[in-house]
């Protein structure tokens, strides 16, 4: 580890057993560098990176604080990852691949562990979805809050935080205008309206298999999309 690193770790030690706990300000930065058996520049760095982090946040005229070690606040960053790179075709498709590794195992996890609570909120997503069929932008957002609501089951706040990253505002939505424009929505709501089924049937293999048809048929469509849209040579 470089001394910076070795920094970083101290810092996030403090955090994680309590000595700095979330809300807290952090010591000035001599008294910092002191406590830690730091130098002053070192301390700055490490400040600098835990900031970037979203461990810490710099108040400008009031201090440095630290915020959580929460998973949904540390990978909240990716989703605007994500929408950066919706001009790139390949980190596009990897994305998408992302999503058929995790999605289907985190549906089957779901399956498991779903409350009749937390079905019958797939359920008003879902239909909400099919009320919706002609207006991309309820599809979009319905569709996202039926996802959301499935991986939520799993009671698992890092993969949700993940899986909703990855997935894109943008890109959910430029899906779905394409599938709207290609007739192919009913298609895909009968894709979601399987992954229900299987959820109210407890049945995780099932499950599985249902989202795992979904983003896959997703996933090629996208390809077909953009090789469709690259400039011929």
């Amino acid at each position: 580890m470089s001394l910076t690193d070795k920094a970083i770790e101290q810092i996030r030690e403090l955090i994680r057993t309590g000595a700095l706990p979330p809300g807290s300000r952090l010591p000035p930065e001599p008294d910092l560098a002191a406590q830690l058996g730091l130098s002053r520049n070192l301390a700055r760095e490490a400040v600098k990176a835990l900031a970037v982090a979203r461990v810490l946040e710099v108040r400008r005229g009031d201090g440095t604080y630290v915020t959580s070690l929460q998973p949904s606040l540390l990978l909240g960053g990716l989703g605007g990852a994500v929408e950066l790179l919706q001009g790139d075709a390949t980190a596009l498709r990897d994305l998408m691949e992302v999503r058929r590794l995790l999605e289907p195992v985190a549906t089957a996890l779901s399956a498991t562990r779903i409350t009749d609570a937390q079905l019958a909120e797939v359920k008003r997503h879902l239909d909400a979805m099919r009320d919706a069929r002609e207006d991309v932008e309820r599809l979009n957002a319905h569709d996202a809050a039926f996802h959301r609501a499935v991986i939520s089951a799993t009671g698992n706040e890092s993969l949700l935080t993940l899986l909703e990253g990855i997935s894109g505002r943008t890109l959910r939505a430029r899906i779905w205008r394409g599938l709207v424009d290609s007739h192919a929505a009913g298609r895909t709501l009968a894709e979601h309206e399987a992954i229900f089924s299987a959820l109210a049937t407890r049945d995780a293999a099932l499950s599985h298999a249902a989202a795992l048809l979904h983003v896959s048929s997703t996933e090629q469509w996208l390809r077909q999309h953009l090789q469709s849209t690259q400039p011929s040579r």
